[in-house]
């Protein structure tokens, strides 16, 4: 890959929380790591953040995922919600988050955003994305080893909710004009 192929998936990479906004709805949040002797302790969710808790945004459930290294979710299908907004976290590794906004009304529709989440070897990534429904949207491992992440959705799982989108009919494509690919995404950790 040349550096200006590398460069078109470089300008949409986000990596702290100057990325909100480029999808409308996606909220990325920096979370605070405190630090002392005994080890970290990091708040991942609180009722006072309004920006990814409220009425509109309860509370449902909590799951980890552990995903093998160069491992996308899922390797050429977007992941999609009619009604459910992820809150994504890494605690262990690292995953680039994509996003990609096909909502036929959003005023960033056809917006393409990638959210960095690495954890460092005490502590969870200091941030934390919000994924809104009718946005496309999965992950890479970018990390030599395995990542974890936690996800705080706003609904209980239903099947009924999520669906799935091949890359080649979603026809989500990167600033240089070429079909959206995590390995694309795998070209910038080698």
């Amino acid at each position: 890959m040349s550096t200006n192929d590398t460069d078109a998936v470089r300008g949409l990479l986000v990596r702290d929380a100057g990325g909100s906004g480029r999808i409308g709805g996606v909220t990325v949040r920096d979370l605070r790591v405190n630090r002392d002797p005994r080890g970290t302790l990091t708040e991942l969710l609180r009722a006072d953040w309004p920006d990814v808790f409220g009425p509109e945004m309860p509370f449902a459930q909590v799951y980890t995922s552990t995903t093998g290294p160069g491992v996308a979710r899922d390797e050429e299908t977007w992941h999609v919600h009619r009604r459910q907004t992820d809150r994504f976290y890494c605690v262990a590794g690292r995953i680039v988050v994509a996003i990609a906004d096909v909502r036929p009304d959003s005023q960033t529709k056809s917006t393409v955003m990638l959210v960095e989440l690495a954890a460092s070897e005490d502590a969870p990534a200091p941030l934390m994305v919000t994924i809104p429904p009718g946005t496309l949207h999965g992950f890479v491992v970018t990390s030599p080893g395995p990542a974890t992440l936690l996800n705080f959705p706003n609904r209980l799982y239903d099947p009924a909710d999520e669906g799935r989108t091949p890359f080649a009919e979603a026809g989500v494509t990167l600033p240089d004009g070429t079909p959206f690919s995590y390995e694309r995404v795998r070209e910038l950790y080698r």
